[in-house]
């Protein structure tokens, strides 16, 4: 059987001009061959090159992400429903998912070419946005979406349901829908709980919360969360991973449920809490 592999990267990375060489090459001495998105092609030879999108039609046996963790969010929604596992190599400062640290990227793939690296299987959140009762758009997320205000001053006024029962009205600057895995970004960063990415769980976190009593919720992942967006004066945004956005209005309802496929990431024996312990830099024995 043909051994084939793809290759995403951010662009623009000083350390692609190198790393892509000596990547082509490794694979090349490894009979594989190599499918890349089109940032990728500008730093190298000899290989296909295909929209990011289409990558998933090519057939790796898995891809090899170059970056952050942006860039791996990007690749995971665009190859995940192949079932295509992801290895995340860090070119970033942060990386709590793109793992792999440069210094250590051909030792990885000789462990993921002899069959000696875990599979992670992540879950993912999948998001519908229904306006007047139809389905205008849908998107599916590693780490979260979010619904936010698009002016400084004004507050997002939502109502938020839980199998479609009302929970509370919220006024805020948003709020946030994340997977375990999103726990330790964005809702992070409003105040929300670390989850360990095998807990069936969704969290929901407000964003600034104009009442000081909402606070982060943690539901089965099981559930359905509703946010109705109520007394929207100018648009409102919905994003998708920090990356993909598109205005909503008032009276647009986000449905929001665990989606149907999930993440796999390829991942050196670390645990999440030695990860943890480097990215948040939480104090050693």
């Amino acid at each position: 059987m043909t051994k084939s592999v793809a290759i995403i990267s951010k662009p623009g990375k000083p350390e692609l001009h190198t790393v892509v060489p000596d990547l082509l090459h490794w694979f090349a001495e490894h009979h594989y061959h190599v499918v890349t998105d089109q940032e990728t092609a500008v730093y190298g030879s000899g290989c296909e090159a295909v929209a990011r999108h289409d990558i998933a039609g090519k057939q790796p046996q898995f891809v090899v992400v170059l970056g952050g963790d942006g860039t791996l969010l990007s690749a995971a929604r665009a190859v995940a429903p192949a079932d295509i596992p992801i290895l995340g190599v860090n070119l970033g400062s942060l990386g709590f998912l793109t793992e792999v640290p440069l210094a250590e990227l051909f030792n990885t793939l000789e462990a993921v070419a002899e069959n000696r690296c875990t599979v992670e299987s992540r879950s993912m959140v999948h998001c519908d946005l229904v306006r007047d009762g139809h389905t205008i758009a849908t998107y599916s997320a590693l780490n979260d979406a979010v619904v936010n205000k698009s002016t400084i001053a004004r507050l997002v006024n939502f109502d938020l349901y839980v199998d479609q029962v009302f929970v509370s009205n919220y006024k805020g600057d948003g709020v946030i829908v994340a997977t375990p895995t999103g726990s330790t970004a964005y809702s992070l960063a409003a105040g929300g709980p670390i989850l360990m990415p095998s807990v069936d769980a969704l969290i929901v976190t407000p964003v600034c919360p104009h009442s000081l009593t909402h606070r982060p919720l943690v539901v089965r992942d099981t559930a359905e969360i509703q946010i109705a967006v109520r007394n929207v004066d100018e648009e409102a945004f919905l994003s998708i991973d920090g990356q993909v956005g598109v205005p909503i209005t008032d009276g647009d309802h986000v449905v929001c449920r665990k989606a149907e496929h999930r993440v796999k990431i390829l991942r050196l024996r670390k645990s999440f809490f030695d990860v943890l312990r480097t990215k948040l830099k939480w104090g050693q024995r």
